[in-house]
This record gives C-alpha cells, structure tokens and sequence, in this order.
C-alpha cells in the first residue's frame, strides 16, 4: 500500500532555559486506508506531533509530506487550504459552538469550502443519520450527552470527506461502553467505501484500542 504521509527526519525541540527535546529524528509512513493509534507517555510528544501533522505547528528540522508533496511550513495560506480539504481534526473536549444545533455546528464546517447552504446542509444531514443521531441534529450541544457530542464533533470533521483523519485522545472525557462505541463508528466509518481515509489517534486507554496498525512514541522516538 503507497504511504499517504511520510516523517522525514522529523525533530521538534522547545528552547527556554534550557533545550527541551520533544519529537527526535522521526522516519515514519502511515498508508492511506488504515488506522494507526499513537501511544506513549505523557510528555514523550503525541500531540505536538499530531499538531505538527495538521500544520498547526512546525517542527525544528525535517520534513513532513503529504500525497508525496513536501509541506512548506512559511506557506500558511496554501497549508490553511490543505488542512480544510484533506484533514478532519477531532479533539478530546468536543469544542462545538454552545449556541448553534448539532446540524448547524456541521455544515458549518462545510461553508469553509463551499458556500452553497442547501448541499453543505444536505451533506450534513446525511453524516449526522450515519452517526445515529437523526432525532438530535435540532438539539443545542447542552442538550446532548457527552457521547452525542463527540459524535457531533466527529460528523464535523468528517463533513468535507478529509483524506486524513487526525484524532488527539477523542474518548478521554468519556466512559469505557461510550468510548468503544466511539471507537467503533470510526473503525466502520473506516471500512466503508464512502471512506477511505488516514486515521491516527492517540489513545489514553489501551484497553479499548481496536486498531490494527501501531506507532509508539517512547523518549521522543517513533517506532
């Protein structure tokens, strides 16, 4: 299988009295199609490289491609355009808008690429029934549980068919029979044919991981 993203000698260190190393001399490649979890301990820099994979942040030294093209770090407009087209970004804390509905907080995201209301609405309406919430895309955020929330949250970042899927621990705030049935739409979701996407997630609890595919980070190198 062709490899989608590739670490290049990737280092990140933090500089304030003293050189902190957080990520060192990275060489990794994720295929498109599978499903890669990301453990290790805290501090041995999961989510700065999850950052760095979503061009949030910029590493020290090395490279970061994507599609085989090698990502310019200084070009913040031209990365702002591929991370709206080809990265869907799911957080721990589900970071909807308190006062829009579940639908609204959708095809919004939708609107960032294209601003026809009705398709970006109709494509919303279709991710939110595969989530299984049809009967709550009216519902305010405060009026959801914590579990229809993250799947709100995962429809967001699932709505403009992102070739890479970026999620940074998205059943931290949940309970174990919540967090596996989390787990478990973006395992299915990952299967279909609708989707065919890179997922790398960091997962604060081994136990539940269903992934098949491994990269670990242990005293900031990646194995």
């Amino acid at each position: 299988m062709n490899n989608f993203i590739s670490l290049k000698k990737l280092s990140k260190y933090f500089s304030n009295n003293k050189k902190v190393t957080v990520l060192k001399k990275i060489n990794y490649s994720f295929a498109k199609g599978k499903i890669y979890s990301l453990m290790g301990p805290s501090g041995s820099g999961k989510s700065t490289l999850l950052n760095i994979l979503s061009m949030i942040d910029k590493p020290t030294s090395g490279s970061l491609l994507i599609d085989d093209k090698t990502i310019n770090f200084s070009e913040t407009v031209i990365n702002d355009n591929i991370r709206s087209k080809k990265i869907g970004i799911i957080y721990q804390q589900n970071n909807l808008l308190p006062d829009f509905t579940a639908l609204e907080n959708v095809y919004f995201a939708s609107l960032a690429l294209n601003d026809d209301k009705k398709k970006s609405v109709d494509k919303a309406k279709k991710i939110i029934k595969k989530m299984g919430l049809s009967t709550r895309e009216h519902h305010y955020p405060s009026e959801l549980s914590g579990g229809e929330m993250q799947r709100v949250a995962m429809a967001r970042a699932l709505i403009n068919e992102p070739e890479i899927i970026l999620a940074d621990e998205p059943t931290g705030s949940l309970d174990h029979s919540t967090a596996k049935e989390v787990f478990k739409i973006l395992y299915n979701l990952n299967e279909s044919e609708s989707l065919k996407s890179s997922l790398l997630a960091l997962n604060a609890a081994p136990k539940i991981t269903i992934f098949f595919c491994l990269a670990s980070l242990e005293t900031s190198k990646a194995t």
